[in-house]
């Protein structure tokens, strides 16, 4: 008989499904804000409470989101977007000096593909630019993503937001162009 999964038990990685669609990837469209926005707060508030806890995640990402803020940031970075089925389902923000920024996947489409398919376009594009480095700081959760496609650790951080204390890690990849 199956048992219900617990929060400790890692989901089953479904992004070698044949059955699962590759993501599109799109320029950012000025009305992606709002969605984006609720993207990336419940993509935040998802994260298992043994990595961040209720507080520190309600410091990253406070409950409402400031739409009026987020329209203004992604109208200035001009994300790519990630949609499957014409649902946005994940973002990420490539600055030009290669500062990957605010790379987020909707919980219910982590594990399917989707950040590969993101890293994937940024990868491209970064090169195009020119881009010689890429460099993050990375969450908890995010770290073991970006080691596995060639990321090292240049340190941790710990980032305090609004009264709480953030465990990050600054990570690098060094590109051939």
């Amino acid at each position: 008989m199956d048992q219900p999964a617990t929060a400790s038990q890692k989901p089953q990685r479904q992004w070698n499904n044949p059955m699962l669609s590759v993501p599109d990837i799109r320029p950012y469209q000025n009305d992606d804000a709002r969605v984006v926005a609720d993207l990336f707060h419940n993509a935040v508030h998802g994260i298992d409470p043994s990595l961040y806890s209720k507080a520190q995640k309600e410091a990253w990402a406070p409950t409402p989101p400031n739409y009026s803020s987020w329209q203004t940031r992604l109208a200035e970075t001009q994300p790519f977007i990630a949609t499957r089925d014409n649902e946005i389902v994940g973002f990420v923000e490539l600055e030009a000096d290669g500062h990957i920024d605010c790379f987020y996947v909707h919980p219910d489409h982590q594990h399917k593909g989707v950040a590969q398919a993101l890293f994937g376009h940024l990868l491209a594009a970064a090169k195009r630019k020119g881009i010689s480095r890429l460099y993050v700081e990375a969450s908890k959760v995010a770290k073991p993503f970006f080691r596995k496609n060639g990321f090292v650790v240049m340190s941790e951080n710990q980032v305090e937001r609004r009264g709480q204390v953030l465990i990050n890690f600054s990570m690098e990849r060094r590109l051939v162009t």
